[in-house]
């Protein structure tokens, strides 16, 4: 693989770039500094997440029905506010840096505040404004990655992105588990440490990440006004409409995975002490498949791709509903093809989003796609947490896969190729 730094490669036109030059454009620097942000913050993030149901559980008494209303919480706000970060990046040049440093900045300032904060109010409203700040950056921050690389090359650039970003899932829970066992005072030394690794994040973002448009294919042109399309034009565009549709028709019978991991554990009769492994699985494969997933998509088509990626989590799905033995097998199997379901799924419809979206709008775009998606999973979640408490964790599970795969063959449908769809090169 290739690494171009997008600040100092000379811009060329596609007429004059050969095979060697295009794979280089695939991952330009901001890519990766963009992906080293995402995998400190992650390191932060995820040793917070780790942590945080035995903290408030074990450690401040919270009732499971007060901790369920904070994880529905922590879990909700980021969809809410994702509309109004991309929008307001949109506006001006190098806003799309401006509004990603705000929102990674009040997630940093979130982690030390767990420390004074030691009732459910309190508790709600720090977990609340660090959701807050992940909704503001996430659209921002795709839209940097979709300029700065070629339209030919997205998705390799967001597989190397969300690789990175893996990388620190992975390593966050390590890092909660070493600093409990070696703190006294555990909890708050994990979250000290957290809030160290988000400013750092911070930082990075600010010194490494370019505050304007890159030379890419995308941004080589001038704006014009006509390229400002009112939010409400942009679901009138058939791509997008089309793509949102099928995100919010997935993510309604896309299960929490928590409530995937639960199964797992009681299929397996799983001691908890082992249950927070279950997700290291997941990302483990997801960190391996991320990019040559990416590049897939680039070569055979990112919504098809998004599509199978789905089947990849019905078939899951269909593991743990099937009347099999638990065994390490199955574990390792569901695990497998739940991460190959966030390897081809995660990235892959930013990228496609890209595709559909004209450069001025591109992070009001991604918005929007990414909040209903966003927005049905949150459905979802408390749709399952009811249907398991009525009818058991079998039952709701086959009846989210029959879901699935109805909601598969309906986009599979919608998300046909069309005439009228914006490609990368109509959207410059």
């Amino acid at each position: 693989m290739y690494l171009a730094d997008s600040r100092t490669a000379p811009a060329t036109t596609a007429g004059n770039r050969g095979p060697r030059s295009r794979r280089a454009a695939a991952v330009p620097g901001t890519v990766l500094a963009l992906g080293a942000v995402s995998l400190i913050t992650d390191v932060s993030s995820e040793m917070v997440t780790a942590v945080l149901p035995l903290y408030l559980v074990a450690g401040l008494g919270l009732s499971p029905l007060g901790f369920g209303l904070l994880d529905g919480l922590y879990n909700g706000v980021g969809a809410l506010v994702r509309l109004v970060g991309g929008r307001l990046a949109d506006r001006g040049e190098g806003g799309h840096k401006t509004v990603a440093a705000v929102g990674y900045g009040l997630s940093a300032l979130c982690k030390p505040l767990l420390l004074v904060a030691h009732s459910l109010p309190l508790i709600g409203a720090v977990l609340a404004a660090d959701r807050t700040g992940k909704g503001l950056r996430t659209a921002p921050r795709d839209a940097m990655i979709s300029l700065a690389c070629e339209p030919a090359g997205r998705g390799r650039a967001f597989g190397v992105h969300r690789a990175m970003d893996t990388a620190g899932a992975l390593l966050g829970p390590l890092l909660a588990f070493l600093v409990l066992r070696a703190a006294a005072e555990g909890y708050d030394a994990v979250f000290v440490v957290s809030g160290c690794a988000a400013a750092l994040g911070v930082l990075v973002l600010l010194l490494f990440v370019p505050g304007r448009r890159t030379d890419s294919a995308d941004s080589r042109h001038r704006r014009h006004p006509a390229d400002r399309v009112p939010l409400r034009e942009l679901l009138r565009r058939p791509g997008v409409r089309r793509l949102t549709c099928c995100a919010m028709l997935l993510g309604l019978t896309t299960v929490s995975d928590s409530f995937l991991y639960l199964t797992l554990q009681r299929r397996l009769n799983l001691p908890e002490s082992w249950f927070p492994l279950l997700p290291l699985g997941t990302a483990g494969t997801f960190l391996l498949l991320a990019v040559p997933l990416g590049a897939v998509a680039d070569r055979f088509g990112r919504r098809r791709l998004f599509l199978c990626g789905h089947l990849a989590l019905l078939g899951a799905y269909a593991l743990l509903v099937a009347p099999l033995g638990g065994s390490s097998a199955l574990a390792c199997l569901v695990l497998a093809l739940h991460g190959c379901f966030y390897a081809s799924t995660d990235g892959v419809l930013a990228a496609a989003t890209a595709d559909a979206v004209p450069r001025a709008v591109r992070g009001s775009g991604l918005a929007v796609v990414q909040t209903g998606q966003a927005t049905a999973r949150f459905v979802c979640s408390i749709a399952f947490g009811a249907a398991w408490t009525v009818w058991g964790e079998r039952t709701a599970l086959g009846a989210a896969a029959a879901g699935l795969f109805v909601s598969a063959a309906l986009s599979a449908l919608l998300l046909r190729p069309s005439p009228t769809d914006v490609t990368p090169e109509s959207a410059r």
